[in-house]
Parts: C-alpha cells; sequence; structure tokens
C-alpha cells in the first residue's frame, strides 16, 4: 500500500496555509464591477456532477452566460478544488459539504458562499466479500477520495458509532487511506484494500468491477434518505465583485438541473459521453444504470444535512468548532426559482451572519458523531 496517510498530510499543509491568509484576501475585494470577462468553474467527472456535466455539454451555461467566456477544470474531489478557489485558479465550483464548511470555518466565513444544491446521495461503503458487520472492519484498509472530503468524513462517522476509531494521519483501529478513485478501483481489484466509500461511479464500478459489495448505502443514514453530496460554492470575492455573472451561472445551473429531471434517459447518455471525454471512457451500461439509480439532482442544498456533516468532521479532528451562520447565500439561487414559478429553498437559519448562532444539530436519524 502506498504511503497515502503521509502524501495526504503533506498536501494538506498548504491547503491550510492558504486557508489561514484567505480571510484578508476576500475582505479587501472592492464592489460590483459588471459581469465578469470569465468565468472559471471546477467539477468533478463523476455521477453526482451531473448538474455541471450536463450544463456545460448541453450549452445552459453558455446561453447564460453570454459574453463571459466559461472555462472549467476536473477535480478528483472537493478539497483541491477549494484549494483552487484559494489560489484564484476558479472562481465557483461543484464540491461536497465538508469542503465548503472547512473552507468557511478555517477563513473566519470570508473565503466562499454556498449558492445552490446540486445531488442527494451517490456514495456508499463498498466492502470485500466476506465482510457483513462493522465489527470486521477492524484492522481493515479503506479508501476515501481525499482527507477531509465529503466521503472520508461521511465514513469517519460511520465508524465511530461503530465503536471504530480513527486518526487523521492513517492510525485506529481501521486505516483510512486517501486515495484518488480511480487508483482506489485498481488497489481493490489487486487485493490492496478493503473497503473504500466513495462517490458514484465509483461504488457501482467497484461492485461491478471489482467484486465488491456495497455494505452501507449512506441514503439509508438520513431521514427520507437525503443528504447533501454535491454544492455550488462561489468565491464571495466573486460573489460580490461580478454579482451579475453568478446571477447567470445559476440561471444555467437551474435551467441544467430541471432538464435533467425532465429527460432523465436522454441526460444518463449525456453525463456519460462527458464521463468518457474528461475521464477517458465512458461507463459500461450496467455501471451508468445502478450509479445514476443512486443519486437524484436538486437545486436545495439540504442545509440541515451540511450542518450535521459539520458536525461529524468536528468528532473527527477535521474541523475546529463551527459557526456556519452566513455560509449560505440562496437570495440568487431562490429569485432564479420565483422566476421560473418553483419554491425557494431553505438555508436551515444559516444565511445570515448577523442572527444567533445556529447549533449543529444531531443527525435527525439518531447517527452520532
Amino acid at each position: 500500500m502506498p504511503a497515502s496517510p503521509i502524501l495526504a498530510r503533506l498536501a494538506l499543509l498548504p491547503l491550510l496555509g492558504v486557508l489561514a491568509g484567505c480571510a484578508g484576501a476576500a475582505s479587501a475585494d472592492s464592489g460590483p464591477l459588471g459581469p465578469a470577462r470569465e468565468l472559471r468553474l471546477g467539477l468533478f467527472a463523476n455521477v453526482t456532477h451531473a448538474t455541471p456535466l450536463v450544463g456545460l455539454a448541453q450549452g445552459f451555461y453558455a446561453r447564460e452566460l453570454g459574453t463571459t467566456r466559461l472555462r472549467y477544470q476536473v477535480f478528483n474531489a472537493g478539497p483541491a478544488a477549494v484549494e483552487a478557489i484559494f489560489a484564484g485558479a476558479v472562481d465557483a465550483a461543484y464540491t461536497g459539504p465538508n469542503p465548503a464548511v472547512n473552507a468557511y470555518v478555517r477563513s473566519h466565513g470570508e473565503a466562499v458562499r454556498i449558492i445552490a444544491g446540486a445531488a442527494s446521495g451517490g456514495a456508499s461503503l463498498v466492502v470485500r466479500p466476506g465482510i457483513d458487520r462493522p465489527e470486521q472492519l477492524r484492522g481493515a484498509r479503506i479508501a476515501t477520495p481525499q482527507l477531509g472530503g465529503t466521503q472520508d468524513v461521511a465514513l469517519r462517522a460511520w465508524l465511530a458509532e461503530h465503536g471504530l476509531r480513527t486518526t487523521i494521519t492513517g492510525g485506529g483501529d481501521v486505516r483510512i487511506y486517501p486515495t484518488a478513485n480511480a487508483t482506489t478501483l485498481r488497489l481493490f481489484q489487486q487485493g490492496r484494500i478493503d473497503a473504500a466509500w466513495v462517490p458514484e461511479p465509483w461504488a457501482s464500478r467497484l461492485e461491478l468491477e471489482a467484486g465488491a459489495k456495497v455494505l452501507v448505502d449512506e441514503r439509508d443514514l438520513w431521514p427520507d434518505r437525503r443528504f447533501v453530496t454535491t454544492n455550488l460554492i462561489v468565491s464571495t470575492r466573486f460573489l460580490r465583485q461580478h454579482p451579475q455573472t453568478v446571477d447567470a451561472l445559476l440561471r444555467g445551473h437551474v435551467a441544467a438541473t430541471a432538464w435533467i429531471r425532465q429527460h432523465p434517459e436522454q441526460a444518463k447518455r449525456v453525463v456519460n459521453a462527458q464521463l468518457g471525454a474528461l475521464g477517458g471512457k465512458p461507463l459500461a451500461p450496467a455501471v451508468l444504470d445502478r450509479a445514476w439509480s443512486r443519486i437524484e439532482v436538486t437545486d436545495d442544498p439540504l442545509a440541515v444535512t451540511l450542518a450535521v456533516s459539520a458536525r461529524h468532521a468536528y468528532a473527527a479532528g477535521l474541523l475546529s468548532q463551527a459557526d456556519l451562520r452566513g455560509i449560505y447565500e440562496l437570495r440568487p439561487l431562490n429569485a432564479v426559482l420565483r422566476a421560473r414559478g418553483q419554491p425557494p429553498v431553505d438555508d436551515a437559519g444559516l444565511g445570515d451572519r448577523t442572527r444567533r448562532p445556529a447549533p449543529i444539530p444531531s443527525h435527525p436519524a439518531g447517527r452520532s458523531a
């Protein structure tokens, strides 16, 4: 097994350094400057990023952005996308809840805002045959996409609930290896890891291409089987300087989400073609069908579930105590939704920094951190 925990700690150092200084940089921005000449967007080549994949392929963003040039960059996991925002390499990104929370807290609420939801579901713990109960994972080697990422935090919370201790340096009762998803598939096929908590389509690929089985479908841990998997976040500086461009991005986002929901089979084919273009080859039909059945595209950021994820990250030692007031800026999204005759979405009291601190609740289904 590669020394993944060591590499993960080293990779985290520049991110923490950037986070320490980003609050002052973000607060030094000027007022509105009009539409941006360019919008740089981050996303993943995952089924859970169906909205941006369709938005790019079908031209929903381009039509709304008008003369603003759209560029995009593909990332493997959320912490890397957030680091790119701090470094000024991207302006907005689709990422999971925990990287967004980590960025917000460590920058003292200055660096980013969540402006929309994108996906719910689509994450599972898959294991090698013979593992049927949590206690059988003691001493196991488990992969997650990146230290501090959404699946990494979910895994640590679930293990803690079942009495299995982990550390951010790879120790404890279970050894967690932050590993790129494509590498995880190869290591599983080689028998070098025992399990992985990964997003789609990787969970389905591990099942169908490496003989894994699902031990935990994360949807089963949440009320109504809904939890935030993917958000759209934006640099606070970009939001303040170019609100018209952010509005245009959101119009494209909402249009893409609506199109996916209205044309699920066609959308599935578009997403698969994009995965092939961005990731090397499209998914096999069986993998695509299984992965697609496990996600829900939605504009709703499912704010309450983000607060629970933040609580889990704090319990795992990956986040300092969090006051999440102000992490959401949903007024532009709700304006777009109202213009389309759709109901607004809720920020769970986390959209106004002047309100009393919003407590991070216990897991609604009783799952503890």
